[in-house]
């Protein structure tokens, strides 16, 4: 007989199993890996070239969600255009970047990279014999550009990978344009979008993928068929005919007790409903993006006074971008601008007084009669 004593009871280490496993599965086990900026060390030279943007471009064209917010968020930030001084504004007016952009659009192109990257850069050129007159701005790819910095942290200069084989374009600072997404610390570079949504799009598309092979298998369940025979030949051709029926959607006429169909499926009842989690990943991704859905057209705030205070909140956002890109022009590109904001709430919703739209004029309530009203009615009909 085994023994059976009690005392030989042991425990499970689960907690250091699941630690090890790549996909943690145990709130307890989850960590984040540490982070260290990337700035100058003790080296002469310190380097730096964006490795993932052929990547984060990819999420950026197949996923609709991803480029809808990147590209509204460019759109509010830079889709009303700019005000400057009328010098200004007609030197701008001859910026064309590849021949065919404007000022506007170069910007507007740049705001989009450097979310997407974390990193912008556009050539500018300078008429070196007209006092450096700015004469174009020309967008570059920056996967191919490397930011050099001396171990103080100022940046050297910059380098354009040749996608032949000559040797590296070299650039001077004040020859790039260079715009950059939540650089921190010392840092060299800004911060790309993707990295922290990511999980939250593999999540969504994941979850989108399995309901919709829910939805195909109600529509065509898979069969197991029992067949009476091993013969491959016959099995062949039973697969050939089944096939050919169920593409064209016919009837099959099969000799009693030959075969016996057996539908995999699963109750309906028995399975999870995914959409409120799609719905709640969508949410919380337009969160983690910092823009409201209201901005993109998808009303679901409940009440007028909830979607103001959210059009607010990013309304400041949107004004702190454009201070950014504000400054950055005028310290790279020596030219002042304003960009202009599309529509603010603020002075309505801090205010707290109604719009002339908002309030409906009522009908005057009807007084009661009065005594005095009936006795002068009567003395009026002698």
């Amino acid at each position: 007989m085994p023994d059976t004593d009690i005392g030989s009871t042991e425990v499970s280490n689960l907690t250091d199993a699941f630690a090890n496993q790549a996909d943690v599965s145990v709130s307890e086990t989850y960590k984040v890996d540490a982070s260290s900026t990337e700035g100058a060390g003790s080296q002469k030279e310190f380097t730096w070239q964006m490795t993932e943007f052929s990547q984060n471009l990819g999420y950026y064209r197949k996923i609709p969600e991803l480029k809808t917010a990147i590209d509204a968020q460019a759109l509010w930030t830079l889709g009303a255009g700019y005000e400057a001084e009328e010098e200004t504004t007609m030197l701008l007016q001859t910026i064309k970047g590849n021949g065919k952009d404007s000022f506007n659009s170069i910007l507007k192109n740049m705001q989009k990279i450097k979310t997407l990257g974390g990193d912008s850069f556009s050539e500018i050129i300078r008429d070196e014999k007209n006092e450096g007159l700015l004469v174009n701005l020309k967008p570059l790819d920056p996967s191919s550009m490397i930011i050099v910095q001396n171990n103080k942290g100022k940046i050297l200069r910059y380098e354009q990978v040749s996608k032949t084989k000559t040797p590296n374009k070299r650039f001077k600072p004040e020859k790039i344009f260079h715009l950059s997404r939540d650089r921190l610390a010392d840092e060299i570079h800004g911060v790309s979008i993707i990295p922290s949504v990511e999980w939250i799009i593999k999540a969504r598309n994941e979850a989108m993928a399995d309901w919709k092979k829910v939805l195909h298998r109600n529509v065509s369940p898979l069969v197991i068929w029992h067949l009476d025979t091993d013969d491959e030949t016959q099995i062949a051709s039973f697969k050939a005919k089944n096939t050919a029926a169920k593409a064209g959607g016919e009837d099959m006429y099969i000799p009693k007790g030959t075969v016996v169909p057996e539908v995999v499926a699963t109750a309906q009842n028995q399975t999870l409903n995914p959409l409120a989690w799609i719905a709640q990943l969508n949410d919380y991704f337009f969160q983690a993006v910092n823009v409201p859905q209201i901005i993109i057209g998808n009303a679901k705030e409940f009440t007028d006074a909830s979607a103001k205070i959210v059009y607010l909140a990013y309304e400041q956002n949107v004004k702190a971008e454009q201070l950014y890109i504000e400054e950055q022009v005028l310290g790279q590109l020596n030219l002042e601008i304003n960009l202009t904001f599309p529509t603010s709430l603020e002075q309505d919703t801090m205010s707290g007084t109604p719009n002339e739209t908002d309030m409906i004029e009522e009908e005057p309530m009807e007084q009661p009669a009065q005594p005095n009203d009936t006795t002068a009615e009567l003395e009026g009909n002698k």
